[in-house]
């Protein structure tokens, strides 16, 4: 379905650990635009207009910056996989995987806390490396990196970077 590179697909984790290929349900996904233009192209004139002036983006905000952080890991080479645990609320938007570890990644459209990265956090799965592309600056709190959405391009070189991996 992908292979036109009109969409990129995101396939959901069966648990949330390596290796990643093997541990995916091919039946469950989300679906990325390749291009985020091409998503608010299809969306109705008016949301558009608000796009243009920065209004009130609705319910189309989430969607927005998830495709923009999709768009750019696939851009960058990685593979998309998320985790939704079908018995409760709990979703990571997007894992990525250097040579040693698995890192999540959380998509905030507002401002807030971060309920599912902060009980995978806490579950001592993920004791290195978290991050969360927001509207904000370059952070780190909570043991969670920060980045604005437009730096999830640089992910890549970040990651391959050991400086960047040590607390």
């Amino acid at each position: 379905m992908d292979e036109a590179g009109i969409v990129n697909l995101c396939y959901c984790l069966n648990f949330p650990e390596l290796p990643l290929g093997g541990n995916h349900d091919d039946s469950k996904y989300k679906i990325y635009f390749a291009d985020t233009g091409m998503l608010v192209a299809i969306i109705d004139e008016e949301a558009q207009d608000d796009l243009r002036a920065n209004q009130n983006l609705g319910v189309y905000k989430g969607a927005l910056y998830e495709n923009i952080v999709s768009e750019a890991l696939a851009k960058g080479g990685y593979k998309l996989y998320y985790y939704k645990r079908g018995d409760s609320s709990l979703e990571q938007d997007f894992f990525v995987r250097t040579a040693k570890s698995l890192i999540p990644i959380e998509v905030k459209a507002q401002r807030g806390t971060s309920k599912s990265m902060r009980t995978l956090i806490d579950s001592d799965r993920y004791p290195d490396i978290h991050y969360r592309f927001a509207g904000r600056n370059i952070g780190y709190s909570n043991d969670i990196y920060t980045f604005p959405y437009f730096c999830a391009f640089l992910l890549k070189r970040y990651l391959s970077d050991p400086k960047s991996q040590s607390n």
